[in-house]
């Protein structure tokens, strides 16, 4: 089989999420551990570490990769969904993996794994496992794919567990309470292992209290120490922080949000240091002191190489700058909290340097979102351009386009996201801003056309 021979056999032998939604959703570890069984355990072959939230956790588990690759350990790193090549959700050091290991797993493996009917990603985590102990590597960030309890990674035994925050998403596989929501994240709190929670509120809290209580694991609330004091966008792109600990620091990401994310990623130093000094890992110290690295260094560099080293895509992502254009995989109600505001203070800033600037919004959701509750939080004077993901999940434009006009929302519909944003860009005038999203998948189709040398009329 070629590598495209084999993704086509793996999206229709095993059912994705991505692709076909509560369809590919498999309750349960019974496939996880049978795979687990066949493979040898491969995940006992290095030390990981755990990461779960209902937002944020990609941007975490790239920033930890980043973190301790700067301070010269061999790390992997497993994240979903990918935007454009299905191997981006498995790396080493940043780099994919090999398309010839892919298609080498599965013609190798697909007997044994046939008879078993695995979910896709079950099957991708066990080759993700499988990759990284062939590969000899030091340390792996693994990020949940859904929940935690339940989600096929969480048969490992990490060193530091990471719940970045906890707000509605997946309300039918996890709960339609915040602290049912929690209770499926803390799931992954293991014996002993400490943990690290970004953002909690008193419902919440408890949630993981009891559960970090239960199994003698240290707790920790970043939320209760802010080490990040504020933020602010910087020229160009990017953020910069103040915090307590570490003086001015300054992220490639430029997202509001990541705020927080950078908060939690502090937090998470100490104890990460403390784990690996306890299982006789070689401590961050003495990593970066071979390398010439002081903390303050490791954390600089790898905040702002983070896209760069790990491959990190889509997040408040700056593709052109006349007209600027931006695209964000933010999809729920808690990602457009702060994407709303954020969209319209950089529209408000290019409408005060030059008035006739115009915002553009190309827009596109799934059918599991609270897609009301998000639109309502979409400005009004924007000019949309709506579409839809190459998907079965996402919703028909057709039917955005009726929640549109109940929102007073004004714009035009569009078959596919490229079409939308040849659109928009051909609207454009120097001066305007587009911003592209609402859906991990309308990014994914946006990255995947490579629109940005696209030039607009500027009229």
């Amino acid at each position: 089989m070629t590598y495209n021979e084999t993704l086509d056999y793996l999206y229709n032998a095993a059912p994705a999420f991505e692709k076909v939604g509560a369809g590919a959703y498999k309750e349960g570890l019974q496939n996880t551990f049978a795979l687990d069984e066949h493979f040898g355990h491969p995940h006992r072959q290095y030390r990981t570490i755990h990461v779960a939230g209902t937002n944020g956790k990609g941007s975490v588990s790239h920033t930890l990769a980043a973190l301790l690759q700067t301070a010269g350990y061999k790390v992997g790193l497993y994240t979903s969904p990918h935007l454009v090549d299905f191997n981006e959700r498995i790396r080493v050091n940043g780099e994919p993996i090999e398309h010839e290991y892919v298609v080498d797993f599965v013609e190798r493996e697909k007997d044994f794994f046939e008879p078993l009917c695995p979910s896709f990603f079950e099957l991708t985590t066990a080759l993700a496992f499988k990759y990284f102990a062939d590969k000899n590597i030091d340390i792996a960030v693994i990020e949940v794919g859904l929940g935690g309890r339940l989600d096929c990674t969480n048969i490992i035994e990490p060193l530091l567990c990471v719940i970045t925050n906890i707000s509605f998403d997946h309300t039918a596989f996890l709960g339609n309470t915040l602290a049912k929501i929690a209770g499926e994240k803390a799931g992954i709190i293991k014996n002993g292992v400490p943990v690290v929670i970004g953002e909690h509120d008193e419902e919440t809290r408890k949630v993981f209290e009891d559960r970090a209580a239960a199994l003698s694991a240290p707790i920790i609330f970043a939320q209760d120490d802010q080490y990040v004091v504020s933020s602010k966008p910087v020229a160009g792109g990017g953020r910069s922080y103040e915090t307590t600990c570490f003086g001015v620091l300054k992220g490639t990401l430029g997202g509001e949000c990541q705020e927080k994310n950078v908060n939690t990623i502090l937090h998470t130093l100490l104890p990460l240091a403390k784990a690996m000094k306890k299982v006789g890992m070689p401590p961050l110290s003495e990593s970066m002191k071979l390398r010439g690295e002081t903390l303050i260094g490791m954390v600089r560099k790898a905040l702002e190489n983070v896209c760069g080293m790990t491959g990190l895509a889509g997040r408040w992502q700056t593709l052109r700058q006349d007209p600027l254009v931006i695209c964000d995989t933010g999809h729920n109600l808690a990602g457009w909290q702060y994407l709303s505001r954020q969209i319209q203070a950089v529209a408000a800033d290019r409408k005060k340097a030059c008035p006739i600037s115009r915002l553009r919004i190309v827009f596109g959701m799934v059918d599991d979102k609270d897609v009301d509750a998000v639109m309502a939080l979409l400005p009004t004077d924007a000019v949309y351009y709506f579409t839809q993901a190459d998907t079965h999940r996402a919703i028909p434009v057709a039917a955005l386009m009726r929640l549109a006009a109940e929102k007073g929302l004004q714009g035009q519909a569009f078959p596919t996201v490229k079409t939308a944003c040849q659109a928009a860009l051909e609207d454009c005038a120097a001066e305007d801003f587009v911003f592209v999203g609402g859906s991990s998948y309308v990014v994914a189709d946006l990255l995947s056309a490579d629109l940005t040398a696209q030039e607009s009329k500027h009229k």
